[in-house]
């Protein structure tokens, strides 16, 4: 079965259309895309000099004062209460396990049994746990700023470009006969 030329001609003319159709739509796409691009850029100029400034201000207005309290009662509590029962703890532990070294030690000499020195065990209780909540505790004073190589290598280059631009400055408004040119030298000098 074949198509005639009326339908040919009919079925090209549609091709054409979509063919039309179709280019246009991908420059339309095309177009779309840097449109987006642009807009996700300015989306991002406008969240680094308007949203983050903001939030960053309104958290250290509203909530930093609250967050360094609670850190400084945590540390507080910590220091104060649990590090002491944990030192305790440790010395306790500690001084029995001394006891029971010494009392194998003696068994192992043949002494036998010997009642044990209480107050010793309690000095080096209170010796260890001392020991352990002094490694424990958490520094509440605020760490000390220092400068880094970063900031010394900048603060010369800040040097250099000042001594630099003191230079230029000088030597441009420095008064040097040499450097002066006259008007007209082809001109003879008055007499």
């Amino acid at each position: 079965m074949s198509i005639t030329r009326k339908r040919k001609k009919e079925l090209r003319k549609l091709q054409d259309q979509a063919t039309t159709l179709w280019e246009s739509q991908q420059v339309l796409l095309g177009q779309a895309g840097d449109i987006a691009r642009e807009a996700g850029r300015q989306l991002g100029n406008y969240n680094r000099e308007q949203v983050v400034p903001g939030v960053q201000h309104t958290y250290e207005k509203y909530a930093a004062p609250y967050v360094d309290q609670g850190v400084k009662t945590s540390k507080k509590l910590y220091n104060e209460k649990i590090v002491p029962a944990a030192g305790a703890v440790i010395g306790s532990a500690m001084s029995v396990w001394d006891a029971a070294n010494e009392k194998r030690g003696d068994l192992a000499a043949g002494r036998g049994f010997t009642s044990l020195d209480v107050g010793k065990y309690q000095k080096k209780a209170e010796k260890y746990g001392k020991k352990a909540a002094k490694q424990l505790q958490v520094s509440t004073a605020a760490p000390k700023k220092k400068r880094g190589a970063g900031s010394v290598i900048a603060i010369i280059l800040g040097i250099a470009a000042g001594a630099g631009v003191l230079y230029a400055a000088w030597q441009t408004l420095r008064a040097d006969d040499e450097l002066w040119v006259a008007d007209d030298p082809l001109r003879a000098p008055d007499a």
